[in-house]
């Protein structure tokens, strides 16, 4: 299963650690999307950013 990741807010004002995060899952802007396997790696990237995040499954 894929899931596409869209960031739906800046990361400006938020820690480093979110702003690698985000950069280490493909985003760089706002409202940019990437799609990636369903993975526990992944998952545990969006759990860190959830808030910065909107997830959708697709297969």
């Amino acid at each position: 299963m894929k899931l596409k990741i869209t960031q739906i807010k800046s990361s400006i004002g938020y820690k480093v650690k979110a702003k690698r995060t985000l950069e280490a899952l493909g985003l760089k802007k706002m409202n940019s999307c990437v799609t990636h396997n369903d993975t526990p790696q992944i998952r545990g990237m969006i759990n860190v950013v959830s808030y910065l995040l909107k997830v959708e499954e697709s297969k």
